[in-house]
């Protein structure tokens, strides 16, 4: 699907990232190709297709951990240039398929490590106490106590993060994300191994943070039924190309997905 092509579906004004022509190869094979869509500002966006299809790499394009082709956009601004670091700090914030903790650290120096993205005091600052240090220092402990609690973990707040189960797991690295105050969450199949209940919750949880703060989420899951009650807008890549773009229904009964990913007899809907 061309660029024009793709936006000429999506009648989103202002979209908080901009995909045009975004492409990478791996040894010859072109893992994304021509990726071209928007994310519009708000709510939950998802990306689903088929095993392989390019949606991990496709994150970690937008997050920066992959050098790529083609221009990605934060809020208008172009971020091609920019680390992963750099986009971390510009409010892109995300999660892995596989939860990364600091395991020998406790719960809440886990979540501190999020506000890494927005402090800007320097090492001597800290190291000597200016009143600015002290002022972040502060600033940081208070966010990041807001999201370990708004995760539901305050009482675990003191325990090695490698003694979670994983549920909680999970739940701490969100917190840590979100301690980042990121304009865009990114969610990297966060209902893996969890219950029903427990992916119903975590991903109200984050619609509950993006209704409070603006934020919007980035999710790649394949649990489509999930997908389909949460997304307000679907993305949908099959071999590294952008198969449909659209509000659920529309992505729900294309031709073109249900042949390559949901199947005819696909129960997607809760």
């Amino acid at each position: 699907m061309s660029a024009a092509a793709a936006r000429e579906t999506q009648a989103v004004p202002a979209p908080i990232v901009r995909l045009n022509e975004v492409g990478i190869s791996f040894r010859g094979v072109r893992a994304l190709d021509g990726i071209s869509f928007d994310v519009p500002q708000g709510g939950v966006t998802a990306v689903i297709g088929p095993n392989g299809a390019g949606k991990t790499t496709l994150f970690n394009c937008i997050s920066g951990i992959y050098r790529h082709e083609g221009e990605i956009e934060l809020a208008g601004s172009p971020i091609r240039h920019l680390r992963a670091h750099q986009r971390a700090s510009a409010g892109i914030a995300r999660t892995f398929q596989t939860p990364t903790l600091l395991d020998d650290e406790d719960v809440f120096a886990n979540v501190l490590v999020g506000t890494h993205a927005w402090t800007t005091t320097g090492f001597t600052g800290v190291l000597i106490g200016t009143p600015r240090a002290r002022r972040e220092e502060r600033e940081a402990r208070d966010v990041a106590w807001h999201h370990l609690t708004a995760v539901g973990l305050a009482s675990l707040a003191d325990r090695p993060a490698g003694a979670l189960a994983h549920a909680d797991r999970r739940r701490v690295e969100i917190a840590r994300a979100l301690a980042a105050q990121p304009r865009i969450l990114m969610l990297d199949e966060p209902a893996a191994g969890l219950s029903g209940t427990e992916s119903d919750e975590l991903i109200e949880l984050v619609r509950e943070q993006g209704q409070a703060t603006g934020m919007t989420s980035l999710l790649v899951e394949h649990d489509v039924a999930l997908v389909m009650r949460t997304a307000s807008w679907i993305a949908v890549l099959d071999a590294g190309k952008l198969l449909a773009v659209g509000e659920p229904r529309a992505v729900r009964e294309n031709p073109a997905v249900i042949a390559a990913y949901l199947g005819a007899d696909a129960e997607v809907v809760a």
